[in-house]
């Protein structure tokens, strides 16, 4: 007698596993951020720069934050590309007579104002 052979049963397809997400690390809190000493270092403006931000020592960073007032109060970014300043007459005096420099370039020029 010749039996059928019955179907194999049907393997169910391989589930797709969701990759392992990595343990949580332990509530270490990460280490508090320390300013670099070089920045915080108050720092005598220009003449020139001092129109600007006045003439009192001021760290980098705050010379900085400074001229970007400045810069928003006066409505002196560019409206097409807010990267770019274009430079009023004081700021100009400051850029070195360039009538429109990028925010990059205006913190290497605004360093060369300071000491």
């Amino acid at each position: 007698m010749v039996t059928a052979k019955k179907p194999a049963a049907a393997k169910p397809a391989a589930a797709k596993t969701a990759p392992k997400k990595a343990a949580p690390k332990a509530a270490a809190k990460p280490a508090a951020r320390t300013p670099n000493a070089a920045f915080m270092k108050p720092m005598t403006p220009s003449a020139i720069l001092a129109e600007v931000v006045g003439s009192t020592p001021l760290p980098r960073t705050e010379v900085t934050k400074k001229v970007w007032e400045y810069i928003k109060a006066k409505n002196l970014q560019n409206p097409t590309n807010k990267r770019n300043i274009i430079a009023d007459e004081k700021l100009k005096a400051v850029f070195g007579g360039k009538k429109e420099v990028t925010m990059f370039e205006m913190t290497k020029l605004i360093s060369a104002h300071l000491k």
